[in-house]
């Protein structure tokens, strides 16, 4: 299926490329063929079950918007694919799939009001899930759940935190939770604003962690062995040591 799902792409002059994936064959297109790859897939290729469509934050690369088609035969044989696309982070707009597939739709509407990305042409492009007096969206990287801020992290993660400790028991400052980044680099910022990068926060979790040292590859350490020289332990019983009995 994947082989025939890039063919009928290149034939129809979509610049398209099989990507490796954890799932179903992943097909990357670009933002401009988006609705033309998805109208071969369906026509030419047979895949007319629309699952689902949602979208990742690549933080300053931009969102990968991704939908997956299927197409059930043989009984429950399905063949699926993955078609991927790119868009800029400060222009994230796509033309809407909801014409040729009518379950696109509140797919569409949850990752505009999650993501901020605007599907043009979409019918009826308003929130789905969270109420209409909310700001912002919550799955684009630099968004920080206000709640992580505002209630305190369960548990005694440092000493004296807890409230059972003893009067007097050292403490040090209170620690942020994780996640939740220090609070003057976080929010909004107007254009050309001076202030922190909104972004650097999430930019810094996704930074691989420092490798480890050489040698720390978690073997055990053998235990010292004794030097040549040095004299065995000596077999003699201590002076106060009781004789066993003699048997009678």
């Amino acid at each position: 299926m994947s082989a025939d799902a890039l063919e009928a792409l290149t034939s129809a002059g979509i610049a398209a490329a099989q990507t490796d994936s954890f799932g179903p064959t992943a097909i990357d297109v670009p933002p401009e063929s988006w609705v033309a790859a998805h109208e071969v897939l369906r026509d030419a290729v047979g895949l007319t079950f629309f699952d689902f469509l949602s979208a990742s934050d690549e933080l300053k690369d931009g969102f990968r918007v991704v939908s997956h088609l299927a197409d059930f035969w043989g009984g429950s044989h399905v063949d699926h694919v993955l078609v991927r696309t790119l868009v800029p982070r400060e222009n994230a707009v796509l033309p809407t799939l909801s014409e040729l597939y009518a379950g696109a739709n509140w797919h569409e509407r949850e990752t505009y009001e999650m993501f901020g990305i605007a599907f043009d042409g979409h019918p009826n492009l308003i929130t789905l899930l969270l109420p209409d007096e909310f700001e912002g969206h919550p799955l684009r990287k630099e968004f920080v759940l206000a709640s992580r801020v505002a209630k305190p992290w369960p548990g005694a993660k440092e000493p004296g935190e807890s409230d059972h400790a003893p009067a007097g028991a050292p403490s040090r400052r209170r620690t942020l939770p994780p996640g939740v980044p220090d609070p003057e680099t976080w929010g909004p910022r107007p254009a050309g604003s001076p202030d922190p990068d909104p972004l650097a926060p999430a930019e810094a979790a996704a930074t691989p962690a420092r490798p480890r040292r050489a040698g720390a590859t978690g073997e055990r350490r053998t235990r010292r062995q004794p030097s040549s020289d040095t004299p065995p332990p000596s077999e003699t019983p201590p002076a106060d040591a009781t004789p066993p009995a003699e048997p009678s």
